[in-house]
């Protein structure tokens, strides 16, 4: 079992290729990421292996300014937030404090939902209300994403808040998550969904007011 950085990247640099390294540099957002070219599934089975690595560790690896490093990292917080005597406010601050470093789009849906949203199903969520209302596009998608967890709880107030207020986001790595969080919404209650469009729909791109209307499909 890898316990450390060092050991976490020997494994990953092991499973290294060409192709893959390329697949994972078409899909990030900028350049300053490097990659080791390691495919998804060969990244979590080594997270999966390390869920019990020191969190110190993990901070490390979030640290690391490599892609499959840092997901190792993240991903770790998400197997470890999964089980039912997790230690969430310790996961919670470690996540908080590398806020900054948790960047891309797959980091923050890897693990924002359990890591942030299921430790603030019975807290106050004023820190989602910060991050909403951040000029920092993934502090925003971390917002909207982390009430996934609170809608499966079937809390609605505090997630259609979020929805209001990044119904007209300009960006749309946010828009695509306030879609899902609609969607989401609308299977508890469809008539809160369609309410909420018939105010804001014309604020949300087209791809999140699509998303949104599949639930009034189903």
């Amino acid at each position: 079992m890898e316990t450390d950085l060092e050991t976490v990247r020997e494994a990953l640099e092991s499973a290294a290729s060409d192709v893959e390294a390329d697949k994972i540099r078409g899909r990030l957002t900028d350049g300053r990421t490097q990659v080791i070219g390691v495919r998804m599934g060969t990244v979590f089975d080594i997270a999966k292996r390390n869920a019990g690595m020191p969190l110190a560790e993990v901070e490390r690896l979030l640290a690391s300014g490599v892609y499959e490093l840092k997901m190792v990292g993240v991903s770790v917080l998400d197997f470890r937030a999964r089980a039912k005597d997790a230690d969430r406010e310790a996961l919670y601050d470690v996540w908080m404090r590398n806020l900054d470093l948790i960047d891309t789009w797959d980091y923050i849906d890897r693990a924002a939902p359990r890591v942030i949203g299921t430790y603030l199903v019975d807290r106050p969520r004023d820190v989602l209300f910060e991050l909403a209302s951040s000029a920092d596009r993934w502090h925003r998608r971390t917002a909207i994403t982390a009430a996934f967890s609170i809608i499966r709880a079937r809390d609605l107030a505090d997630p259609l808040a979020l929805c209001e207020i990044l119904a007209d986001d300009p960006e749309h790595l946010v828009q695509t998550n306030v879609g899902v969080a609609l969607r989401e919404i609308g299977r508890v209650d469809a008539a809160v969904l369609e309410e909420f469009l018939a105010r804001r729909g014309g604020d949300l791109s087209a791809h999140a007011r699509r998303t949104a209307r599949t639930a009034l499909a189903e």
